[in-house]
């Protein structure tokens, strides 16, 4: 694969699960970096920073720094930079969301949007229930992504998408989604690495929103059997990717690259 220039990864359940390692991924990006191919992870993770996720990740062994990370939530601080947002999200990424202003739960300020991230034990009833009436009042919906699941040590568990579903159909509006699998988010990416959609390729565990998402913009797509994959989801698929693999160790070599 000559042409490719540039990688697009993603972390969570590609590169590890519940941030440990999963076999051969720290050699296999090392062996993508020493080819002196670009790197860019592509995380819709919302419950860590993009240095705290560098920090697990440089601790782990991988060769990354902050700056070779892309997050759902700097996507959104880009997107909605002055504007007042009630975040409903389990984690703290503020630092990452720099240009907006947190609105609290007091009711004292009115919200420009509301913002739902990673799902947790905040989206309890009367969370949702608070971000359903704002809506009401005409605040718009935005979503760093729609993922309805995520595997950890423990299994599957529930995110923020099965949540958004239900404020979108009481609401009666459409959310707008800021981090995979949205156009932007990729396309913010390949300019961070200065390559065409052509030239780069994109791994990730989920076949609608990393990979048949970004095949739609013209990157190679490749799917690893790790993290969510689950065969019945590939079945169902809207489209078929490029390539499928056991793992991201699998990855030098389907571009040649020695280990």
């Amino acid at each position: 694969m000559a042409s490719v220039r540039a990688v697009l990864v993603d972390v969570d359940g590609v590169l590890t699960v519940s941030w440990k390692p999963l076999p051969g991924a720290v050699e296999a990006l090392r062996a993508v970096r020493d080819a002196g191919l670009g790197v860019v992870l592509v995380t819709n993770t919302t419950s860590r920073s993009r240095a705290s996720i560098a920090g697990s990740l440089a601790d782990a062994g991988f060769p990354v720094g902050a700056e070779d990370i892309l997050t759902a939530p700097a996507a959104t601080a880009a997107h909605l930079a002055g504007a007042r947002v009630a975040l409903l999200n389990s984690g703290n990424v503020a630092e990452d969301l720099e240009g907006v202003t947190l609105v609290g739960d007091d009711g004292a300020e009115t919200p420009d949007v509301v913002l739902l991230g990673g799902a947790g034990p905040e989206f309890g009833y009367e969370a949702l229930n608070r971000a359903f009436g704002r809506l009401q009042r005409g605040a718009r919906l935005v979503a760093m992504h729609r993922n309805l699941y995520w595997r950890t040590d423990d299994g599957l568990q529930l995110d923020a998408g099965a949540f958004l579903a239900g404020l979108e159909a009481a609401a009666g509006v459409e959310a707008e989604v800021t981090g995979k699998p949205a156009r932007a988010f990729f396309e913010a990416a390949l300019g961070r690495l200065g390559v065409g959609a052509h030239e780069a390729l994109m791994v990730g565990d989920d076949v609608e929103h990393d990979v048949l998402a970004a095949q739609r913009l013209g990157i190679t797509g490749v799917l690893v059997r790790t993290g969510k994959f689950l065969p019945e989801t590939l079945e169902r698929a809207s489209g078929a990717p490029h390539h499928v693999l056991d793992s991201f160790a699998d990855l030098p070599a389907l571009l040649g690259l020695a280990q």
